[in-house]
């Protein structure tokens, strides 16, 4: 079977390449960030708004409402409210789901550096989110943190 012109084989072999790492210090030497070219929009959907045909990078439903991220050209198209524009960078390290300390040892390099952050774990990486503009700052500061210029912990 074909996925996006890789096989299910190929792709197996890539996904298990790697174990989940769970240890602070080698996340950190490991952390690879990227930054997407694409702006994403964290937007607020109203209630009955239809979630089915909607492109979303991320979905989450709260007892308020719905979450979604999308591309920001995306939220602007469907006329969404915009609450947070944000660069979208990824964390290439195949990071364990029980790992303590990445998360707030990014968050608190990007604090340091006056940049907010939201963080969304998923199966294989972190992905960061900080206001449009100052992805690049970012990136920076993260590369400095996995070339331990930084203290952490």
């Amino acid at each position: 079977m074909l996925l996006r012109g890789r096989s299910t084989a190929t792709l197996s072999a890539q996904l298990t390449m790697t174990a989940p790492i769970s240890d602070v210090d080698q996340l950190l030497r490991d952390l690879r960030p990227e930054l997407h070219a694409r702006t994403v929009a964290f937007c607020r959907l109203p209630p009955g708004a239809d979630t089915e045909s909607i492109p979303w990078l991320g979905f989450f439903r709260e007892a308020e409402g719905i979450t979604v991220v999308v591309y920001d050209d995306v939220a602007a198209g469907c006329g969404w409210e915009v609450v947070f524009r944000a660069a979208w960078i990824t964390l290439n390290v195949n990071s364990d789901f029980q790992a303590v300390g990445l998360t707030a040892a990014v968050a608190t390099a990007l604090t340091a550096a006056g940049i907010s952050c939201n963080v969304i774990a998923a199966v294989h990486h972190d992905h960061v989110f900080v206001p449009v503009g100052l992805g690049a700052d970012a990136i920076k500061v993260l590369q400095q943190l996995q070339r331990g210029g930084l203290a952490t912990h």
